[in-house]
């Protein structure tokens, strides 16, 4: 059942024992959301506790600063940025089929809870908790200012993508004014890398083949390349940006080599061009500019098919 704000406002108002959910491979936008959701709650008197399928990655562990651990049998359970259940990961697909309240931005979600909260239009799904947590009477200190920065300016590129709203950027000065560290979040997200990170980052950019007259271009990052390098999936988040960023390349993908096997396989496209226009041929979804797929096969059957998918595209485009 779709809901608007003020309903999800109420029944977060009434929820106790609430158990807080991420998407597996977790990026700024679902741990903001989450950590925010989490002191928020927790500042209200309630027991609270957050549950992802992978770890944390050190750079967004201040995130859950104030979030004390709880223990109990969750009553209410609240998905933050997943717009679908296989996105859960091993460790909580056990509450897919138990969800209670579903916050999310993806117009590709498929509804799965008992009460979806879903803004479209909004920039990241930090930017509907904000949202959320005025509609609730919850004053934004800097720490949740901080956590929802966090999602705000990782899901925006920095405020470059095309989904950076003049709404998302009244958000953005709202959450400085509140006293978000923004400068020390943007170096920290955009401008610092590990070692491991550069190394598989030099391999993936030698990967990078074109097709469709330049127009284009597929980057690969196998599990070779992880163990040669030492990199976390923490290391790789963004790298699919990078493809995009040739000259002349409308559509790029970034193929990351499964290790149960196929291709997890994540799309950017420049506008007007619709990245999850691809992704949808395979079964995936997202945004217009970001979407992501998974495609079984060997490595040259996965770069024929997108390479396929793409001039199809391309040719019903006109172009």
């Amino acid at each position: 059942m779709r809901i608007e704000v003020e309903q999800a406002a109420e029944a977060l108002r009434q929820a106790n024992d609430v158990l807080v959910l991420s998407h597996k491979s977790p990026d700024g936008d679902t741990l903001g959301s989450a950590a925010a959701l989490c002191t928020a709650l927790q500042g209200m008197g309630k027991r609270v506790r957050f549950a992802c399928s992978d770890p944390v990655a050190p750079k967004y562990e201040n995130l859950f600063a104030r979030v004390k651990p709880d223990v109990f049998d969750p009553k209410f359970i609240v998905a933050v940025d997943i717009a679908d259940t296989q996105l859960l990961g091993k460790e909580t697909e056990q509450y897919q089929h138990c969800i209670d309240l579903a916050v999310d931005h993806h117009m590709s979600h498929k509804e799965y809870a008992k009460m979806t909260y879903l803004d479209g239009t909004a920039a990241s799904t930090t930017q509907i908790v904000y949202e959320l947590l005025r509609a609730m009477g919850v004053f934004v200190d800097k720490q949740l200012a901080n956590c929802i920065y966090t999602g705000l300016c990782t899901d925006t590129g920095c405020f470059r993508y095309a989904n950076t709203s003049a709404k998302a950027l009244r958000v953005a000065a709202d959450l400085i004014d509140a006293g978000a560290d923004a400068a020390e979040i943007n170096r920290v997200m955009f401008d610092t890398k590990s070692r491991a990170r550069l190394a598989v980052e030099r391999m993936a950019m030698e990967s990078i083949a074109f097709y469709e007259n330049g127009r284009f271009d597929v980057m690969e990052i196998t599990e070779e390349m992880m163990a040669a390098s030492g990199a976390q999936e923490s290391d790789i988040e963004g790298l699919a940006a990078l493809p995009r960023q040739v000259e002349g390349v409308l559509i790029a993908a970034t193929m990351r080599e499964r290790k149960e096997g196929g291709y997890k396989i994540s799309v950017r496209a420049t506008p007007p061009y619709d990245a999850s226009a691809i992704c949808a041929r395979f079964g995936g979804g997202g945004h217009k500019g970001a979407a992501g797929c998974v495609i079984d096969g060997e490595k040259e059957a996965v770069r024929e098919q997108l390479a396929q998918a793409v001039g199809a595209y391309f040719r019903s485009m006109g172009i």
